[in-house]
Formats: structure tokens, sequence, C-alpha cells
């Protein structure tokens, strides 16, 4: 056996980590793309969050859904996988998973998680993608071109969805 070898905890150890979180991609009857407003950072985002430890990313994005919207929505085919390098704010990897959360046909279920919400609101895409920040607005275009083509897109370092 070679002497550099590691022991599996050892080793592990040395692996480069990244960050990964889930979203929900939700729009209603009219086709309009629900965003939300985080109370703790500029811009608007899909609903989602950060995944827990030993949570699968489908179940992170409806554990979200459920929490900052107050409504079940289950996470539907798989729209988008997102890989972002580091940034400044950023100091590891992101990975971001996008799912399906198919059609809200009564808005009025919502009940915002005030604790970290200001507001949720169903807009029109090209209005969506203007108020998303810069490092993620790419999934929107992406997440509907996967919508209508019925298959994932993976979109690296943010670029445009025709680079993934």
């Amino acid at each position: 056996m070679s002497d550099t070898y590691l022991e599996p905890a050892e080793w592990h150890a040395t692996l480069p980590s990244v960050f990964t979180s889930a979203c929900l991609l939700i729009t209603d009857t009219e086709d309009r793309v629900l965003l939300v407003k985080p109370n703790y950072r500029p811009g608007w985002n899909f609903p989602g969050g950060i995944i827990e430890a030993g949570e699968a990313p489908h179940d992170c994005a409806a554990r979200e859904a459920m929490e900052e919207l107050g409504v079940p929505v289950e996470a539907g085919g798989l729209l988008v996988v997102h890989w972002s390098p580091p940034r400044r704010d950023l100091p590891r990897s992101m990975i971001n998973f996008m799912f399906d959360g198919g059609v809200l046909d009564d808005p009025a279920r919502i009940r915002l998680q005030e604790e970290e919400l200001d507001d949720a609101a169903f807009l029109p895409w090209d209005t969506a993608v203007t108020l998303l920040p810069s490092h993620i607005a790419a999934r929107l275009p992406a997440a509907r071109r996967a919508r209508q083509e019925r298959r994932p897109v993976y979109l690296p370092s943010g670029l445009p969805a025709a680079a993934g």
C-alpha cells in the first residue's frame, strides 16, 4: 500500500466543499412568475433556500416553499442546475437546484413568513428577470427553456442558458 494513503475520514476532509440550495419555479394561471422579496438582503428571489445536512434538494425546495409561503407545493421535475463560482460575498462555489413548482391557482392562499420575507408577487417573465440579482437572473430564462423542452438545463457560472 502507498505511504500516501489516507483513511477515508481524513481524505474526505481534504475535499473541496460547496454551498447547496434549492428553489422552485412557481407560476400562476396567467403564466406569471412568483418571486419573493427577502428582508435580509437586497433584490428578489425564487422561493427556496439552503439545503440542510442530509436533506435532498427536492425536499428542501418543498420545505422552503411551505415555510416561506404557507402553501404546500410539490417539487416537480428538475429544471435547472446552476453552478456559481466563489465571489466576494460567497467564499465557496454554490450549486442551486431549481424544480418545477407548477401552477398556483389560488395566490390568495399565500401567507408570507414575515420573519424572512417582505413581499411576494406574480410578475411577467420579462419583469421578473430584471428584479433578480445578476448572479441568479440567468436561472429564469433557463427554467423557461427547461419547462418548454421538458429537460433540465445545466447553467454553469451564471452564463446564459445557451452556454449550458
